[in-house]
C-alpha cells in the first residue's frame, strides 16, 4: 500500500475510536515507523511512495494502539515542547502546548535580569527547565522532581539536549535550601486537580501518573500552595513566581497568591484564551 492509502485507512480507524487529531497522528505515527520526520512523510504521501513492509506491520500494530487511546507521544517516546524534542512515555507527565504560555512569561520575567537565578518545582520531564536553559543560556537553572521514573525521563533529557540544569530528586517544597532568597524567578507546573474532577480524555486519565495529575485537598491546590510557600523563601524581594493551574481555578488561585502575602498578582490566559498561568510577584 501507498503512503497516502495507510494514513486514510489509520484515519478513519482513529476517528472511529475518538481521537482528537486522527489524520495528524495517523502521518506521525507512519512517519515514525518508517524513520521519517513529518515533512518528508506528507512529500511521501503526495508523491505515492510505497510502504516498505516491515514499517506497514509496525504502524499497523502503531494504529492498534493509538486507538486503544495510548498517547502519542508514549508511541513514537517523543514530544515537542519550545522547540525542544523530549523524550517521554509512561510514568511521565506529557507537556502540552498551553505550558509554553508559561515560558513566555518566564522569558520576559527574566528579560531584564542579567545571570538569573530559576527554579522549577515539580519539573516532570524537565520540559520547562530546559526551555529556560535553551533560550536562556547564561542562567542558572535548577529543577526538581518528586517521582523517580519521571526523575529518569529529565535525567535523559538533560543528556539528550547538553542543556545546563541542577537537577534534583525530592520533594519541591523543601528543595534548593542553598538558594534562600536569592532565585530570581520560580516556575512551576504543578498537580492541580481535585481529586473529585477525573480528567475526561482517556489519555490523561489512564496514563499520565496520578502524582503529576492530583494537588491535593478539596480543591486541588493543597500542593500548589505549599509550592507558593516554597518560592516565597526561595525568591529575592522583586523575585517573581509563575504557576499553572486549570482555567476553572483562576479566581481561587488569585485569591490563595494575595492572601498569603504576593503582590502583583495577576492571571495570564493561554493561546486558547483560557486562564492558564498566574505570576506574582514577592514583596
Amino acid at each position: 500500500m501507498s503512503v497516502d492509502e495507510l494514513v486514510r485507512a489509520a484515519t478513519g480507524r482513529l476517528r472511529q475510536a475518538g481521537v482528537a487529531s486522527p489524520e495528524v497522528d495517523a502521518e506521525l505515527l507512519l512517519a515514525h515507523a518508517m524513520g521519517l520526520d513529518a515533512p518528508q512523510l506528507r512529500r511521501a504521501r503526495v508523491m505515492r511512495e510505497q510502504v516498505p513492509p516491515e514499517a506497514h506491520g509496525a504502524f499497523l500494530d502503531l494504529v492498534v494502539r493509538r486507538a486503544d487511546r495510548v498517547p502519542l507521544q508514549h508511541l513514537t517516546g517523543t514530544a515537542w515542547f519550545a522547540g525542544l524534542e523530549l523524550l517521554v512515555g509512561p510514568g511521565v507527565f506529557v507537556p502540552r502546548p498551553e505550558t509554553e504560555t508559561l515560558v513566555r512569561l518566564a522569558l520576559a520575567a527574566l528579560e531584564p535580569r542579567p545571570s538569573p537565578s530559576v527554579v522549577d518545582l515539580c519539573t516532570g520531564s524537565g520540559a520547562i527547565a530546559l526551555a529556560l536553559a535553551h533560550r536562556r543560556p547564561d542562567a542558572h537553572v535548577g529543577a526538581v522532581e518528586l517521582s523517580p521514573d519521571a526523575h529518569r525521563y529529565a535525567q535523559a533529557n538533560l543528556a539528550r539536549t547538553g542543556l545546563p540544569v541542577d537537577l534534583r530528586l525530592g520533594p519541591a517544597q523543601d528543595s534548593f535550601d542553598d538558594r534562600r532568597g536569592r532565585v530570581d524567578v520560580v516556575v512551576s507546573n504543578p498537580p492541580y486537580i481535585p481529586p473529585d474532577a477525573v480528567p475526561v480524555d482517556v489519555e490523561v486519565r489512564d496514563h499520565d501518573p496520578e502524582l503529576a495529575l492530583y494537588g491535593g485537598g478539596a480543591d486541588g491546590l493543597l500542593l500548589p500552595g505549599l509550592l507558593a510557600a516554597r518560592a516565597m523563601v526561595l525568591l529575592r524581594p522583586g523575585g517573581v513566581l509563575l504557576m499553572e493551574h486549570a482555567d476553572v481555578q483562576s479566581s481561587a488561585v488569585v485569591a490563595l497568591l494575595t492572601g498569603a502575602g504576593w503582590s502583583d498578582v495577576t492571571d495570564h490566559d493561554d493561546l486558547t484564551g483560557r486562564p492558564r498561568v498566574v505570576t506574582a510577584t514577592r514583596r
